[in-house]
């Protein structure tokens, strides 16, 4: 099928990193730790940032965000740090894992802050769309976010792949948010950070995608999709969410999952 879909009428968001100031919260916190351990002083906060993103993936990876317990995540946090410290060329034991994995995690919560201008195009949104949030994570961690950032009222649906039993890309995911909406994939949009989660995952069940590129990564040549900097000027950003798109074919729908979606 071909032509222009009509402008979309609800309107999906990433969290961490989308909403969400996740990276510069994380880079803030470990400049705190690494003030005040003087093993971390060693490397440069930039490399310090780098090689704890390195280890973050890992974990990532060996756990995702579906099935595991929150004492394997609470764990695998503590073995991150000490692995930290061993990249920075010191051995801390098993039990200074878990010091460090305790004062990074109070230094994150201190550090919390929204991504520049995400509040309030939520809010500007809201007034006249459903607004809703697909995010990989832990139910609890999101909520916590999203409350802290004082939109949880707006958010609704929120799909978290802990509670849906997969994580984005799996089509699954945005499927169940559609559901949980009662929205068609044309008539919805999907804004986030990244491209292989956000801007791919949504593509394969039939959503737009819009790419929020705040960091200037290099573009994929394929697709073509639209891609945003920031959320300022507001009022311009809100017009290029809400721009009609391309109609795609999507593929039927599957099968039904769990979703977190009161506010």
């Amino acid at each position: 099928m071909t032509g222009r879909a009509p402008k979309p009428t609800t309107v999906f968001f990433d969290l961490d990193d989308t909403l969400f100031d996740h990276a510069l919260t994380c880079r803030a916190a470990l400049g705190e730790l690494r003030r005040d351990e003087p093993g971390f002083r060693r490397l440069p906060l930039d490399r310090l940032w780098r090689e704890y993103q390195a280890e973050l993936h890992r974990t990532d990876q060996t756990l995702g965000y579906v099935g595991a317990p929150r004492e394997a995540y609470d764990a695998a946090r503590a073995e991150r740090f000490r692995r930290l410290a061993e990249r920075a060329g010191w051995t801390a034991t098993e039990e200074e894992g878990w010091r460090l994995s305790r004062a990074y995690r109070r230094a994150y919560l201190r550090r919390r802050r929204p991504v520049p201008g995400a509040v309030p195009l939520v809010r500007w949104l809201a007034r006249s769309h459903p607004v809703g949030v697909i995010t990989n994570n832990q139910v609890a961690e999101q909520e916590r976010k999203l409350r802290f950032l004082g939109i949880r009222g707006e958010i609704d649906p929120l799909v978290v792949s802990e509670a849906v039993g997969a994580e984005k890309p799996d089509r699954s995911i945005f499927e169940t948010a559609l559901r949980a909406a009662r929205v068609r994939a044309r008539d919805a949009v999907m804004v986030g950070d990244s491209w292989a989660n956000d801007v791919l995952g949504a593509r394969s069940a039939g959503i737009r995608p819009v790419w929020f590129n705040r960091f200037g990564a290099p573009r994929p040549a394929r697709p073509a999709v639209d891609e945003i900097g920031s959320y300022r000027p507001l009022a311009g950003v809100a017009r290029a969410v809400l721009r009609s798109g391309a109609r795609r074919r999507t593929r039927p729908r599957g099968g039904a999952t769990r979703v977190i979606s009161k506010p």
